[in-house]
């Protein structure tokens, strides 16, 4: 039993009853405890992490909890920016760490998120002008992120389907699953802005936005998928 991440499970349910019900108050409260529940979880089943790896990890998780809060009136352009920003400096500190856990770029993960985002880039410089160009650059660090995670060398025993390991009971085969939720996530946060008009759908899509980002950041804050370098080396 690992207290701080059960703890998170039950912060996300929460942050995600208040969205989708719409009451603020209960969002307020539960959302950012998540981060930090994770960033505690690190900090004591971490241990055997290099020093270096649990500094990037929670300080990567400091970076989302700003965001977090930002993020709790979606609906502001000026937050929705911040928060940007804040979940940028967290996307370039996991990059961080999966490239020196031996990540690299890899085609098939590369040319789906390339096109990826270049079809949001577009959607977003017609639809939301406002936010294009923010929203487009974080789409990068979002992207890099992704493309590291679903490297095969970090889990090489595992199965990789169409750029993405098949998690299994390597922790470090669910990065690639947890980035693509990230994308996922990201992904609805935009088509909300663009497309969802009433109080109902607007509710309903950040229900499905929170569920994601709290199932990817409980897979990628994980300290067991981010072991010494010695440990992610193929045998």
């Amino acid at each position: 039993m690992r207290p701080f991440r059960t703890g998170f499970l039950v912060a996300a349910a929460v942050t995600v009853y208040g969205a989708v019900s719409g009451r603020d108050m209960v969002q307020r409260i539960a959302k950012p405890l998540l981060m930090p529940l994770l960033a505690a979880d690190v900090a004591t089943e971490g241990r055997e992490l290099e020093p270096a790896h649990r500094a990037v990890l929670i300080g990567s998780l400091s970076a989302a909890t700003i965001g977090d809060i930002a993020l709790i009136d979606p609906d502001d352009d000026r937050r929705l920016i911040a928060g940007a920003s804040s979940f940028a400096m967290m996307q370039a500190g996991y990059s961080a760490l999966w490239w020196r856990m031996g990540g690299r770029p890899t085609r098939g993960a590369t040319v789906p998120r390339v096109a990826a985002w270049l079809g949001v880039a577009g959607l977003l410089r017609v639809k939301a002008r406002s936010v294009a160009a923010p929203l487009t650059a974080y789409g990068l660090t979002l992207g890099a992120a992704g493309v590291l995670a679903s490297d095969p060398g970090l889990a090489p025993a595992a199965k990789n389907i169409a750029g993405i390991n098949v998690p299994g009971a390597d922790p470090r085969s669910r990065l690639g699953l947890g980035a693509l939720l990230f994308t996922v996530s990201d992904g609805i946060i935009v088509l909300r802005r663009v497309f969802a008009r009433g109080a109902r759908a607007r509710r309903g899509a950040e229900g499905v936005i929170l569920a994601t980002y709290a199932a990817a950041q409980y897979l990628l804050a994980d300290p067991k998928a981010h072991r010494k370098a010695e440990l992610t080396t193929p045998q």
